[in-house]
């Protein structure tokens, strides 16, 4: 992946995946390990989300255009490598609640 040609954007806007279009893959173990792989960066990486979403959506019968799309993910991720979210404990937890006691009655 570090020899990869990056890419700008995480999907193809042009193009719209569907389940019957292309050849199936040839290892089909390598489509669900990489998608299950990306679907745990998305908790830092919520730019990915959607894309990741979509190839997760042709997890039952891979074929070509859907491991393309992965792979496009996976370029996406390598131009832009420094990009994540950082999620850091806070020592203080302020809870704030409002309610509507007399809807009910109103």
């Amino acid at each position: 992946m570090k020899t990869c040609k990056p890419n700008a954007t995480p999907v193809n806007t042009n193009a719209k995946l569907s389940a019957d279009v292309g050849p199936p893959v040839a290892d089909p173990t390598q489509y669900p390990r990489l998608a299950g792989a990306l679907h745990y960066l998305t908790f830092t990486r919520p730019d990915i989300v959607y894309s990741v979403q979509q190839v997760y959506l042709f997890m039952h019968d891979p074929r070509e255009p859907h491991l393309y799309a992965l792979k496009r993910i996976l370029r996406y991720i390598q131009d832009t490598i420094d990009l994540r979210l950082h999620l850091y404990p806070i020592s203080t937890l302020r809870l704030i609640t409002y309610t509507d006691a007399d809807w009910g009655l109103s």
